[in-house]
């Protein structure tokens, strides 16, 4: 469990009080210092528009030149103190001598500092008096001629300027709370749409999850491709990127963006479905498997495991050969066991002329199919495939023929997928031979037919057989990653080989066409390459 104040919704709180305090402390210390100013800048107006008028009142400038001998000045500042609200309203001659105070006892003395309103003009500022701080405006005392004859200084104390902020700052204090109480109801709320989001996991476990996943996407020799529900890759690993042959990092770009147009993008879109899906690069042979991911009933996209199968096939595919070639060499071991106990019974009985003409049928015979190839197939890699597959062929009752009228001339197979090809063909048109029900107890159940030809710029496969054929309506689809006709054989999967020969030829720059009309015939053409330094 998440220790206290460690949890999403309390540190989002924390966070959005922190936030919402700041800035209203922020926001008062401003506002209190505009209002300290527009209070300070109100009453001295207000304590200039005191003095001004109480300065030009004739009875006034009488009472100051004749030194108030009617001691009307007194009760004349007190009365306009109490109306005004006024903190203090001094009258004062020009002597500096007092006629009114808030405190009588001052009454009668002078001032300390000199008479400044005698100049004409209205003094305004901050007065440190003996009443304390205060707006003060001080105001000539002018008589009947317009003679400045004492002044009138008006102040307004501090105090009175912070009980209006007070009653100002309840206001903003009340604000405040509001203010404070909308922040916790967001940041709850808040809190509850993040927790909904991220399922419930904390941010501490955020962050356990995302170091667990990084170690494991990248450490697994599997790949990953992760796709959210909008179709942008959120999740590639390193394998993946190996296997898909992503140069960038792919996480945030669409899957028609990283991955080419074909069948492995299909099966990562969804395209195509199915369990252990293949697709053939032109680097690796792959299998897919493609899973919804569902989060609380929710539909947030799939992941796609990718396996590399490709030395795995070409195993399977080898040993399948090899056990074929031994099942033919078991076969043909028999065959020549028979033999040999026949000749060994001719020797016993004495019949010599009847043994040596029958190990010379023995000799013609083995040696008929193996000189016509190599009469007409120069390569020994062709020639030794072509003789493998005729005796593996052979134990399947199909019979494999090479075409009288093939030529190839001994180093023009060299830099090209020659045996390759060739031999995934002539598989696949054996395969289709010995499974045609049709002729099911027939001797032999078919042929095929292999033709090897060359030009001054290119060389001709073509590989015929007796097979069923393939449907008009699917010849553009034989060569796609996982299609075929005929069902799995072991281990080996179905709809690999074709695709593996169209990768290879079309690396190679050639070009490869499937036909069917008594049987399928698939016709490759590969160009071949001047070597630098050749004639």
């Amino acid at each position: 469990m998440p220790r206290l104040g460690r949890t999403l919704p309390a540190r989002i709180l924390l966070a959005v009080l922190g936030i919402v305090v700041v800035t209203l402390a922020v926001g008062f210390a401003l506002f209190a210092r505009l209002t300290s100013q527009t209070a300070d800048s109100h009453a001295i107006e207000q304590a200039t528009g005191i003095a001004v008028t109480l300065g030009r009142v004739p009875e006034v400038a009488r009472a100051v030149t004749d030194g108030d001998a009617e001691h009307a000045l007194p009760a004349l500042g007190a009365q306009v103190r109490a109306s005004t609200g006024a903190s203090y309203v001094v009258i004062i001659d020009r002597t500096g001598r007092r006629y009114s105070h808030p405190n009588p006892a001052l009454v009668g003395k002078r001032i300390e500092e000199p008479v400044v309103a005698l100049d004409g003009q209205v003094h305004t500022g901050i007065d440190e008096g003996s009443l304390g701080r205060s707006a003060n405006a001080r105001a000539p005392v002018v008589d009947a001629s317009g003679r400045p004859v004492g002044e009138v200084s008006v102040g307004i104390l501090e105090s009175e300027v912070g009980v209006r902020l007070t009653a100002e700052v309840l206001d903003i204090a009340l604000y405040a709370g509001i203010a404070l109480a909308l922040g916790v109801v967001a940041s709850l709320l808040l809190a509850r749409a993040i927790k909904r989001v991220t399922f419930g996991v904390e941010p501490a476990e955020i962050v356990a999850l995302m170091q667990e996943r990084e170690a494991m996407l990248h450490g697994i020799r599997e790949g990953v491709l992760a796709v959210d529900a909008k179709g942008v890759i959120n999740v590639l690993n390193d394998e993946a990127r190996r296997l898909l042959g992503v140069d960038s990092t792919g996480v945030g770009q669409r899957v028609e963006e990283v991955v080419p147009e074909g069948r492995l993008r299909r099966i990562v879109t969804g395209e195509v479905e199915g369990v252990d899906l293949v697709a053939v690069t032109d680097e690796h042979l792959l299998v897919l498997n493609r899973m919804p991911v569902l989060v609380a009933g929710r539909n947030v996209g799939w992941v796609v495991t990718i396996r590399d199968r490709t030395e795995l096939e070409a195993l399977v595919r080898q040993l399948d050969s090899m056990e074929g070639l031994s099942t033919a060499l078991r076969a043909q071991e028999h065959e020549f066991s028979n033999r040999l106990h026949v000749l060994s019974v001719l020797l016993e009985l004495g019949e010599v002329e009847e043994a040596t003409r029958y190990s010379r049928e023995l000799q013609a015979e083995t040696a008929l199919a193996s000189e016509e190839i190599r009469a007409r197939v120069g390569s020994p890699v062709v020639a030794a495939l072509l003789l493998a597959k005729i005796t593996v062929a052979a134990e399947r009752d199909v019979v494999v023929r090479l075409d009288p009228t093939s030529r190839l001339e001994a180093g023009r197979d060299e830099d090209l997928p020659l045996v390759t090809v060739l031999g995934n063909l002539i598989d696949n048109a054996v395969d289709a031979v010995a499974d045609d029900p049709r002729t099911a107890g027939s001797h032999p159940r078919g042929e095929v037919l292999v033709r090897v030809t060359g030009s001054a710029d290119s060389l001709l496969l073509t590989v015929s057989d007796t097979g069923p054929g393939i449907p008009k309506d699917r010849l553009a689809d034989v060569f796609l990653d996982g299609y075929s006709t005929k069902p799995p054989r072991g281990a080996m999967r179905r709809g690999v080989g074709l695709a593996l020969v169209h990768r290879l030829v079309t690396r190679a720059g050639g070009t490869i066409h499937a036909t069917s009309t008594e049987g399928a015939t698939f016709e490759v053409r590969l160009p071949l390459r001047v070597r630098q330094g050749a004639p």
